[in-house]
């Protein structure tokens, strides 16, 4: 591939109607028509900065990224294995940082190759999976990350109070400094569990929600401990912030495509979002979009409390792999999807292909070819074959795949989904729903307060009728 400039860009040519016809393509008359509101949102994102009320916009320009490598530099001697407990976005982002920043294999690599320790996160509950992680960790070298904004999640609780047994087992009082807390700056119990026991620990900033914290500790100390330069992070959101400024529309990434997103679920009836990175390094970053483009957009009330019942659908897909599982429904299927590409300018190796020899004619074309141009030849075949069947599609072309292009490529999406939640007329930063759900566990599992919950869930399965087969 050629590469263009910048960093980042985004081609957005095939999701218009010129290219792939007014049926399925969004027409400069269409952006037209909104372009006032368009103006609007941003206007009100803007001001919503301005008096503090988004406080993930300033996080490139953040301090205390210091202490993190500080306390990284203390803990790494003696610390050969970090295990993170969280779930959400206490998760995702710091996983999708490491998979797209780390050794593809880091774990499996010997530890003089590592030059760092191995890292495991656990962002779920199944008892199999901790016991089985319990079972190959040497805890007299592992430090534990346990990673909640409130510091009362139910799951991630659960988790942490399995791992202090077993630290407490191991360690007796020095448990204290094999473990790190990443929690509200005030409040919830793993801040006074902190405070109570002298911990190490960091805070995520007020009004940055989980799925926007990516570039704070939550995801800046796993990734710190790996080796990666998270400075790099803040310096690519930092560049990617001022683009995301920019009042024309069409020089601002985020808000158009935050545009062209929801005039194709709105105008063209393609409610399906499709993120499609043509890089392993890149299939996490597609896991933590899901989460914040559904959590964020997904919502029965708008802004002025009336039922609404809106949301695009995100799925994760992975090029070339998911050519084989689920191109044929995004050719032949609904033209409900827009498929946004990730495309790297290019990897860190090369890996050529050698001669085929007696195989003959069907190997023998790619003699003297590589990998690296095969993945992006099947890319390119893809979007044209999209595009010759009028499948809306979208590609984010990265450089390369460093600190400084992912933390601008975080950025550009969390300003992207702050614009689409305008758009839609929702509140982007809650999750009411969700919350819902936490209620209802607690009263299952015999929390004090939430008695009518688990009274009200418990008669729900004793009543309801059940169809089943085999009876």
């Amino acid at each position: 591939m050629i590469w263009q400039g910048n960093d980042i860009y985004l081609d957005y040519s095939n999701m218009m109607a010129e290219v792939i016809g007014a049926d399925h393509g969004i027409t400069s008359e269409e952006i037209g028509q909104i372009r006032d509101r368009v103006k609007g949102v941003q206007r009100w994102v803007q001001r919503e900065r301005d008096e503090g009320n988004l406080p993930f916009l300033n996080l490139p320009y953040q301090g205390g990224i210091e202490e993190i490598k500080r306390v990284v530099e203390d803990l790494r001697g003696s610390a050969h294995e970090l295990v993170v407990l969280g779930i959400g976005g206490s998760a995702l982002g710091g996983r999708a940082l490491i998979a797209a920043l780390g050794h593809p294999f880091h774990n499996l690599l010997p530890s003089e190759a590592r030059k760092g320790p191995r890292v495991f996160f656990l962002d779920n509950i199944d008892p199999d999976t901790i016991a089985g992680l319990l079972d190959v960790l040497d805890l007299s070298q592992t430090v534990v990350n346990v990673v909640s904004k409130s510091g009362s999640t139910i799951e991630t609780l659960s988790q942490f109070l399995i791992f202090l047994e077993f630290l407490k087992q191991r360690w007796g009082p020095e448990w204290r400094r094999r473990v790190v807390v990443t929690t509200d700056p005030s409040k919830g119990p793993l801040r006074r569990l902190a405070e109570d026991e002298g911990l190490v620990s960091f805070s995520v900033p007020p009004g940055v929600g989980g799925r926007f914290s990516v570039l704070t500790p939550v995801g800046l100390f796993p990734a710190a401990f790996l080796g990666i330069k998270i400075e790099g992070l803040l310096e690519g959101a930092a560049i990617m912030d001022k683009y995301c400024c920019d009042e024309e529309l069409e020089a601002n990434p985020a808000l158009l495509n935050a545009t062209l997103q929801y005039l194709a679920h709105t105008k063209k009836g393609k409610g399906i979002s499709v993120m499609m990175p043509y890089a392993d390094g890149l299939r996490e970053v597609a896991d933590w979009f899901r989460q914040l483009w559904a959590e964020s957009l997904g919502k029965k009330k708008d802004l002025r409390g009336r039922s609404v019942y809106v949301g695009p659908t995100p799925v994760k897909a992975l090029g070339v792999t998911d050519q084989h599982s689920q191109l044929q429904l995004y050719l032949e299927g609904p033209y409900d999807k827009v498929i946004t590409f990730l495309a790297l300018g290019s990897f860190s190796r090369m890996m050529r292909i050698p001669a085929g020899g007696s195989w003959g004619e069907e190997t023998a074309y790619l003699e003297g070819k590589s990998l690296n141009e095969l993945i992006e030849a099947e890319r390119r075949a893809t979007e044209f074959v999209l595009t010759r069947n009028k499948r809306s599609n979208c590609t984010i072309y990265l450089r390369g795949l460093d600190a400084k292009v992912l933390g601008g490529l975080f950025y550009l999406l969390e300003v992207q989904t702050a614009f689409a939640g305008g758009l839609y007329g929702v509140n982007p930063f809650d999750q009411p729903a969700v919350e819902e759900g936490k209620r209802l566990t607690y009263g299952m599992m015999g929390r004090r307060g939430y008695e009518g919950e688990g009274e009200q869930i418990h008669r729900w399965i004793k009543e309801r009728k059940v169809y089943r087969v085999p009876r």
